[in-house]
């Protein structure tokens, strides 16, 4: 009886020191920034290295397996369409939500894209060209002067590279930055009209059912040979929204079309262990 009393005893013990070091860990972090280490095993099951982070807009709290990968900045790649959609309709460049890309009849690089488009398929569709023209149209000057006053990451933007810069070069941003960007986005804090963020919250939508409505941007970069994967947006519940950004990239054998369909499966995995989603 008293071997089994002292086995409960350290049993107890061992709990509350793991709870406590799990608290500790928190309060290095700073206690907006949670740790799961569920995270991280997600990411490891699939192939990948990277980070998920999910930002809770009710408690002002940070949920992730890896701040420092959180903070490293990458090519925003087509996640940069929600800001280039802000500034389309801003400048006019993009008449409305109804706003019709006209295919030119060349073979692109994906089927979707060969028709005309609006503004809301070119949107999920990730049309490439479309979006490349918006940024034509716009031009080097008031694109760099619409994405300082939308504080978006750190973007170089040229003459040379004004249809490409989100895809490739020295263009960065990270989940952290994607994540303040969304919060400003979503609480109608950025300078921009009412219709505009009506507009392009209207094109996010991905998803909706009674439980909860799912807005976002995929995205997709390889720079020099190094793919690197998004999945940024907000779920909103009934009482909660959560922001989120998701970044990763392959280990060095991978499937591609598997690791373009991970950035929304790994994002949806992180919801479900926190039990926001079922």
């Amino acid at each position: 009886m008293r071997i089994i009393t002292i086995l409960i005893l350290m049993l107890f013990i061992s709990c509350k020191d793991n709870k406590s070091t799990i608290s500790i860990e928190n309060e290095q972090l700073g206690n907006k920034n949670i740790l799961i280490p569920e995270f991280q095993s997600i990411i490891d099951s699939s192939n990948v290295v990277g980070s998920i982070l999910i930002y809770d807009l009710d408690k002002d709290l940070y949920y992730s397996n890896d701040f420092e990968w959180s903070n490293k900045s990458n090519l925003p790649a087509s996640t940069f369409k929600i800001a280039n959609s802000i500034i389309g309709l801003e400048t006019g460049v993009i008449e409305s939500d109804t706003a019709i890309f006209k295919w030119d009849g060349e073979k692109k690089w994906l089927k979707e894209w060969e028709q005309d488009l609006l503004l809301k398929d070119a949107f999920q569709y990730s049309c490439v060209p479309c979006y490349q023209e918006v940024a034509r149209k716009i031009g080097v000057k008031r694109m760099n002067e619409y994405v300082q006053k939308l504080n978006y990451g750190d973007l170089k933007i040229d003459s040379v590279n004004i249809d490409n810069f989100w895809l490739k070069g020295e263009s960065r941003i990270s989940q952290m930055q994607q994540i303040d960007f969304l919060k400003r986005f979503y609480n109608s804090e950025l300078p921009i009209s009412e219709r505009t963020e009506k507009n392009v919250k209207k094109i996010m939508v991905m998803e909706e059912t009674d439980q909860y409505k799912l807005s976002g941007k995929t995205g997709l970069s390889t720079d020099e040979g190094k793919y690197n994967g998004w999945f940024v947006g907000y779920l909103e519940l009934k009482n909660k929204t959560y922001l989120f950004a998701t970044n990763f990239e392959p280990k060095k054998a991978f499937d591609l079309d598997a690791f373009i369909k991970k950035r929304i499966d790994l994002t949806r995995l992180a919801f479900q262990n926190l039990n926001i989603l079922k």
